[in-house]
């Protein structure tokens, strides 16, 4: 079990939570609910037509008793739901008609479940995309105070030689197509304080095809800048760029190309310049590097809200439930 997973179902036990499914028909979801259910630490709520989910379980030959199942074309609270979305959305001039065919859909009537108090959290996207969990989520829950943007982390694990595990924090690799200065240094500023949810101690480093200098161009002035500016806003963590990727984890390059940083060579959260670089950097390591992937965590919102790959499994459903309740 990853490291950290021990510490969040502790903290769970001690306070438990609840998490929505939107997607409660889908067999990974009803598994990963039978085994929350064997527990107590975590409570599932299933979006769905009570007889098709419960005939769903059945038919997969999961025990879901006990599991609260929620259908939006049934719900005593529908009606307050509307009108509590209309007035968060009253900028955009939305009649209560539209409301309801819009919280008809899962992904929408979840998210409102988080926001009016029903769930602590929410997991979704074992059917749909990164963007259909996002969307509602920026609508709804919205950014924290002083945030502007959601961004996202992967926390890739594998086992190291000494017998504990290695893990490190990688952003953002699944909602930022190219971020700004200040959009990294907010990236950033998030990704620390997941990784040490995590167990992680942050030594950042941002990542360009560039060490401190070695190379010119936008990109490079983008990290560098950004680096800067990070440096200042969270001083109490070592951060270092721009750097290249060896610089930033082979101690002996690092000897070679930045003899005088503390996190060269020894850099465990890596902040990636574009989405294009982010996305591809943790799946090469996850598929070459033999990493557990965790993720994406969405950072920034005000609620746990967050979403699985269209290829995850119930044992990364039930990892990703625990992960999200446990950032409440």
């Amino acid at each position: 079990m990853m490291y950290g997973f021990g510490t969040m179902i502790d903290q769970l036990k001690k306070n438990p939570k609840t998490i929505v499914f939107t997607e409660g028909c889908d067999p990974r979801i009803l598994e990963a609910a039978s085994r929350l259910l064997a527990s107590s630490f975590l409570h599932p709520i299933l979006v769905g037509n009570e007889e098709e989910v419960l005939m769903a379980a059945e038919e997969a030959g999961y025990n879901i008793r006990g599991a609260q199942i929620i259908d939006c074309k049934h719900y005593d609270r529908f009606d307050e739901m509307v009108e509590r979305f209309c007035e968060l959305r009253k900028g955009k001039g939305m009649t209560p008609e539209e409301a309801r065919k819009i919280l008809e859909q899962p992904n929408y009537f979840g998210t409102m479940l988080v926001e009016m108090g029903v769930a602590d959290s929410l997991l979704g996207g074992a059917t749909y995309s990164t963007a259909d969990t996002v969307r509602p989520a920026l609508q709804i829950i919205k950014t924290k105070p002083g945030n502007n943007i959601v961004s996202s982390c992967f926390i890739l694990v594998r086992p190291g030689a000494t017998g504990e595990n290695e893990v490190l924090a990688m952003s953002d690799c699944a909602i930022n197509i190219n971020p700004t200065e200040d959009e990294l240094v907010e990236i950033c500023g998030e990704t620390i304080e997941c990784a040490k949810i995590f167990g992680v101690d942050p030594k950042v480093a941002f990542l360009s095809y560039s060490t401190l200098g070695s190379g010119k161009g936008p990109d490079v002035e983008k990290m560098r800048n950004a680096a800067i500016k990070a440096k200042a806003k969270f001083p109490m963590t070592p951060i270092e760029g721009e750097l290249q990727f060896d610089s930033a984890v082979s101690p002996r390059v690092a000897r070679t190309k930045c003899p005088k940083s503390q996190v060269a060579g020894h850099a465990n959260t890596f902040i990636f310049p574009d989405l294009s670089s982010g996305n591809m950097g943790y799946k090469i390591a996850q598929r070459m590097g033999n990493f557990e992937a965790y993720g994406p965590i969405l950072l920034g919102l005000n609620a746990p809200v967050n979403d699985l790959s269209r290829g995850c499994n119930a044992i990364e459903v039930y990892s990703m439930a625990i992960i999200t309740a446990a950032l409440v």
